[in-house]
């Protein structure tokens, strides 16, 4: 299913604020700024949260501060019911558009609707029983994996493995909204890469693009960025969110780094090697007659590179040439063969 590098993820989170309307705009800048794909999130407050005011369940900082987990995915949710409009239109957009479960009646609804893939989400990331389950549809599943050790994310990795996913990429993420970049560490993307052998990606909550440049540096393939309108001000997720034109920019400055990483042989480009000619190679400095010898003085490295390299000088040295040699005249190899 990921098959282009870098692939890049629109994620669309709870930045339509309540409005399909909204949503759809949010997969046309999408499809219209080069992601390759656009993610929804697929659950309801009742699979979410318990629906109490105690201060246990109230988010006490952060972005999100002061809402209870009840109120918060309230309002944040993608509705049910506007799933399968959301898909259609993706569709028509000529988009590739998948959601991230968070329970079994999501799994179940999405595969209702063929959802060609799906995401679990870092915080979900210790719920096996959904991986278990998102893994026996066998389609490709990308595992986020902010906050979690390597043994947390072994556990989710083979979980999916056993259980049918022959399709795993492995997310690198840090779960802080937004995430500064003290808090990164990507090696861990080596890590991950070395270690699991598999596709991996980068999940971006920071608010620098050079996070998201070095992590592609670092082998990153799959790049998965939240999206806002131009000029949105509004949205649980604004701050942490590409805005309008700025996903094209974030693309590009990626697709630039993967250009400039290149092949992973040692190799010269077409382009560069043409100004080969600028090298030297061994000119007559002064006239040599028929049986004189070659000295330092009337063989000499010089450009532009036509004849042979300067480290044939040594070979040449104290030796006589065969035939009259002018000056300025290139010591090729068929000359070579002529002279020596």
């Amino acid at each position: 299913m990921i098959k282009t590098t870098p692939f890049i993820i629109a994620e669309i989170s709870a930045n339509h604020n309540g409005s399909l309307k909204q949503l759809k705009k949010l997969i046309d800048n999408a499809k219209e700024h080069g992601a390759n794909a656009v993610k929804i999130q697929t659950y309801d407050e009742k699979s979410m949260a318990i629906n109490l005011d105690k201060s246990y369940l109230r988010i006490k900082e952060g972005l999100w501060k002061n809402y209870t987990y009840w109120n918060l995915y309230k309002k944040a949710k993608t509705p049910y019911s506007w799933h399968k409009e959301i898909f259609s239109y993706a569709k028509k957009k000529k988009i590739l558009c998948f959601s991230t479960p968070f329970d079994f009646n999501a799994v179940e609804m999405l595969e209702k609707l063929n959802c060609p893939m799906y995401k679990i989400a870092s915080f979900e990331i210790t719920d096996i029983p959904l991986i278990k389950r998102v893994a026996e549809t066998k389609k490709p599943i990308i595992i986020s994996t902010g906050l979690s050790n390597l043994k947390e994310i072994s556990l989710a990795y083979q979980t999916a493995k056993k259980h049918g996913a022959k399709d795993i990429t492995l997310l690198y993420c840090v779960s802080s909204y937004p995430a500064p970049i003290e808090n990164f560490n990507l090696n861990n993307i080596s890590i991950l890469k070395k270690k699991f052998k598999c596709k991996v990606g980068f999940s971006d909550h920071s608010k620098d693009n050079t996070v998201a440049i070095t992590a592609a540096a670092l082998g990153a393939d799959v790049f998965e960025k939240h999206i806002a309108l131009k000029n949105q001000k509004k949205g649980l997720d604004i701050d942490f969110s590409l805005k309008g034109k700025e996903l094209r920019e974030y693309i590009e400055a990626i697709k630039k780094t993967k250009i400039l990483l290149g092949s992973s042989n040692f190799i010269r480009k077409k382009n560069e090697i043409k100004n080969i000619k600028f090298r030297r190679s061994l000119y007559v400095a002064e006239s040599i007659k028929k049986g004189e010898k070659f000295t330092k003085h009337n063989l000499k490295s010089l450009r532009p590179k036509i004849g042979l390299d300067p480290i044939y000088l040594f070979k040449l040295l104290g030796k006589k040439t065969k035939k009259n040699l002018p000056y300025g005249l290139p010591i090729t190899r068929k000359l070579l063969k002529k002279i020596s």
